[in-house]
């Protein structure tokens, strides 16, 4: 980790970094159920300093960033919250932001890993039109919380974004197993707040005196794995397609004008399906530990022998995991589409010779039907269509 990317909060006692993409903040203050309890009843916030904001001001920044994304923003109103994707020629996941208008300027917010590449990509891409970019990520810092910061707090709060998350945005579509009303995500209250980086300390001081309390990451991820919400750094790898996540709901509007992947998104939405899909699992916690990132699933008998296990195939990877303060373990995992949604799997850690196993109960997030919105031609008309 990069001494001068290290968020100052890290120096608070008990303060446990975490890996990866999370490195440079805060995993828990040493009591990490405590402070999930916190942050679910809205009285804590999350140190997300490391993450990306980079601006597009100028005249022209709402229909660029339209015809440039998967997302319509042109008539974005000023504090209103969106999201958006940028994809490749395939239409495979590149950037994902959260996205405000604050009348002036987009901000976008993204993961730390992403910024630098976000900023130089859409400066690339600005041809004559009106429009700058920014990477601001040295001058704000972001916070998260499931609720509003209170005053004084509020004073620093540059700009605000809400996650729209799960709720359908205009031409979107949901993939989601459950009825709207029965999806876990309908409790999910997320909000980002970007504070002068100046003013990060004196922030959460404030907030503290106010009652708050001070959470870390691992108390954010629990939150937002149960509430099946898809994030760009854990979800999200080289192949990956907006169907797959279910953030067609959110993050595309699926009659908007020509963007890069469109062909791709407008295909397997009308015509095919997505070849893998999100799922929810609980873990079995009898391990007293949690299988790591990346660790493969395994469509195959939880009471079967460890060198059976050893022999099996992976069906998919585990992209989250966490330990919710009233669930226990819980995680999200990409598998093949065709996998049966009834079958009970097992989450295999480590190598297969020495690997650790954890059966997992799956919960169909994504539908393996989902997509063939249209239908494809069969029969008579196809062949009419070759006379």
């Amino acid at each position: 980790m990069d001494e001068n990317s290290k968020s100052p909060l890290l120096d608070r006692n008990g303060a446990v970094a975490d890996g990866g993409d999370d490195a440079a903040v805060a995993a828990h203050y040493g009591d990490p159920t405590r402070e999930q309890r916190a942050l679910a009843r809205g009285a804590a916030v999350v140190d997300l300093s490391h993450r990306s904001v980079v601006t597009v001001s100028g005249p022209d920044r709402l229909t660029w960033l339209t015809t440039l994304s998967s997302q319509e923003v042109a008539g974005l109103k000023p504090g209103e919250s969106t999201e958006l994707l940028l994809l490749d020629i395939s239409g495979r996941i590149e950037h994902d932001a959260a996205v405000v208008d604050d009348g002036e300027t987009v901000w976008l917010i993204t993961e730390n890993s992403h910024g630098g590449v976000l900023a130089q990509w859409l400066d690339s891409m600005k041809f004559m039109l009106r429009v700058e970019i920014t990477d601001r990520t040295a001058d704000y810092a972001v916070l998260g919380s499931t609720a509003a910061l209170p005053a004084p707090a509020a004073a620093e709060v540059v700009v605000g974004w809400d996650d729209p998350w799960p709720q359908l945005g205009p031409g979107a579509a949901s993939y989601a197993q459950v009825a709207e009303a029965d999806h876990p995500g309908v409790d999910w209250s997320w909000r980002l707040s970007v504070v002068p980086r100046t003013a990060l300390e004196a922030t959460v001081a404030g907030l503290e005196q106010a009652g708050w309390n001070l959470a870390g990451t691992m108390a954010a991820e629990a939150l937002r794995v149960a509430a099946w919400r898809p994030r760009l750094a854990r979800e999200v790898d080289q192949k990956t397609i907006p169907h797959e996540l279910d953030l067609i709901r959110t993050a595309v509007h699926l009659s908007k004008g020509c963007y890069k992947g469109q062909e791709t998104v407008a295909r397997v939405h009308n015509l095919g399906h997505p070849p893998r899909r999100l799922v929810f699992l609980h873990l079995d916690g009898s391990e007293h530990t949690l299988p790591a990132l990346g660790a493969d699933i395994l469509a195959a008998d939880p009471s079967a022998t460890p060198e059976e296990l050893a022999q099996e195939r992976p069906v998919g990877k585990l992209t989250s995991v966490a330990r919710h303060h009233e669930m226990g373990p819980i995680a999200l995992a990409l598998v093949k589409r065709k996998v049966d949604p009834t079958l009970q799997l097992v989450v295999r850690d480590g190598d297969a010779d020495s690997a650790t196993y954890y059966a997992a109960a799956q919960e169909v997030i994504v539908r393996p039907d989902a997509g063939q919105a249209v239908g494809r031609p069969q029969g008579d008309f196809l062949r009419g269509q070759r006379r």
